[in-house]
């Protein structure tokens, strides 16, 4: 399968190309600017494009870009995307004295992109860190996904069962990216205090 991770030059995208490669997906970076993702390209040993080009030739498209470049990518890239499935990884934090906050909007990001795509658009891999994506091994870590649409739920699922060495769980509707997004500052904010890298494992299902 062809992944294209769409602004994937940032350090979550960079992470999540080099694990997708040792996964043995075919794999290309998309940018605004594609020497830029040659480059990086050539070092991971993948393909790089600009993000129209990348998009336009995938089974599956990563939106990977920081998320409040996220929309006005989509909505520049919704020709090439089509109806090819995508995943939705960024979170909207609000930065706080108090700590790291999610989103005050109504709705999760996932959602205002199915909203301005044809395609389907699930969301997934909030609580993977590019630190920990980016080490030798595969993070030892649960992943979670949710969606409406069951076969673009389902390429989500697959990819994040085969980058990390734990399991990758289906959370449902689309809806439940309110909730997903909304973990990433959790897990921020648990990364400050405690300096350390959490991520997380699912007690009690098989």
């Amino acid at each position: 399968m062809r992944v294209a991770v769409v602004g994937g030059t940032g350090p979550f995208g960079r992470a999540l190309a080099t694990r997708l490669r040792e996964a043995g997906y075919d794999v290309v970076i998309g940018s605004r600017d594609a020497a830029r993702a040659g480059a990086l390209a050539e070092k991971i040993g993948v393909e790089g494009a600009t993000n129209a080009d990348a998009a336009r030739t995938a089974d599956l498209i990563v939106l990977a870009t920081k998320a409040d470049a996220a929309l006005e990518t989509a909505r520049g890239l919704k020709e090439q995307i089509g109806s090819t499935p995508v995943l939705s990884v960024a979170s909207e934090l609000h930065f706080a004295p108090s700590g790291v906050l999610p989103t005050a909007e109504g709705t999760s990001l996932a959602e205002r992109l199915q909203a301005e795509l044809d395609a389907p658009v699930a969301a997934g891999l909030h609580s993977l860190a590019a630190s920990t994506l980016g080490k030798d091994r595969p993070p030892d870590e649960d992943a979670l996904v949710c969606g409406d649409d069951p076969d673009g739920k389902a390429l989500a699922l697959e990819l994040a069962e085969r980058i990390t060495a734990g399991r990758a769980y289906d959370a449902g509707p689309l809806a439940s990216a309110r909730a997903l997004e909304g973990l990433t500052a959790v897990i921020v904010n648990l990364n400050k205090r405690y300096k350390g890298h959490a991520g997380i494992s699912i007690a009690g299902l098989p």
